[in-house]
């Protein structure tokens, strides 16, 4: 199921229009490209690789409306055996979040959204596509853990693997005390926000929400993903704070940081780009990973 641009133009009408990539270092694992129409209207084509990732995009996209400042979809593209899912939706005004684009209002307001997003309890953790929820959050998380474990399991030295192995099971009865079920974005951080005029404008790509619980949006915070500024961070945990109590979980952060860098390593591994593209994000998580294991010798 390779993605064809012509095959979308086709599909969605857009035969006049342009299609522009929009290519980023964070950029995972989807396609998404501006589309400007002949009389000058932009909107967002993101083609998505896998299933569930668009499933999922849909699902959270349609819940969030007229909630959350999230895209309205246009059109959609349903995946067949012969093309990936695809959804066509309103370019919101504004660019992704910068360290420049940083205030106290901002920080404030983006708190605010986070919090309005884990309001919205459910059942059970797990994948709202696929069904499988249930009441014990280690079932959820071990799962994603073993699985990024895995797609690691032949690249990293096997002292490595076996030493965060060892770091899950003795920590993994800490989630039986976490802040859900509840959804959570789960990559919460300023490449997935839009500011324009100071304000927050959007909150983008659900492909990896999740029904989990409130503090795997706060590990992006603390792995690195958001610039470090403490004046900032208060005034986001005062906003998150004026819609709900933040989690405590502080005592949570490592497992949580050790379970985002094998999942990305995993995934920098599995798609080869390692060591060229995604080399800065590789590296980093490595390096956090040594440095977990070592401090627990």
């Amino acid at each position: 199921m390779k993605p064809t641009i012509d095959v979308y133009r086709s599909l969605l009408n857009l035969q006049g229009a342009l299609f522009s990539q929009i290519d980023h270092e964070d950029a995972m694992v989807d396609i998404v490209y501006k589309v400007t129409q002949p009389h000058g209207e932009q909107l967002i084509l993101k083609i998505c690789n896998r299933v569930n990732d668009y499933l999922r995009e849909v699902y959270f996209l349609n819940y969030f409306a007229g909630i959350l400042s999230v895209p309205k979809i246009i059109q959609v593209v349903p995946p067949t055996s012969e093309w990936c899912g695809a959804i066509l939706m309103e370019c919101l005004p504004g660019t992704l979040l910068k360290t420049t684009d940083f205030t106290e209002t901002i920080a404030y307001e983006i708190g605010r959204c986070l919090a309005q997003i884990h309001l919205k309890r459910l059942p059970g953790y797990g994948d709202p596509i696929q069904g499988n929820l249930n009441v014990d959050p280690r079932l959820y998380f071990t799962a994603k853990f073993e699985e990024g474990l895995e797609e690691c399991r032949d690249h990293l030295p096997v002292e490595l693997i076996e030493s965060c192995q060892r770091y899950y099971t003795a920590h993994v009865d800490l989630l039986m005390s976490v802040d859900g079920p509840c959804m959570v974005h789960r990559d919460f951080r300023p490449g997935n926000l839009i500011v324009h005029e100071g304000k927050l404008k959007g909150i983008i790509d659900w492909a990896g929400a999740r029904i989990s619980f409130a503090e795997e949006d706060f590990c992006s915070w603390e792995h690195g993903e958001w610039p470090h500024n403490l004046h900032h961070k208060k005034h986001f945990l005062a906003g998150y704070a004026s819609v709900r109590q933040a989690p405590d979980y502080a005592s949570l952060i490592p497992l949580l940081r050790l379970n985002k860098a094998i999942a990305t390593i995993g995934f920098t591994v599995k798609r080869g780009i390692w060591e060229n593209s995604h080399a800065r994000i590789y590296r980093y998580n490595r390096q956090f990973l040594e440095k977990l294991v070592e401090a627990n010798r």
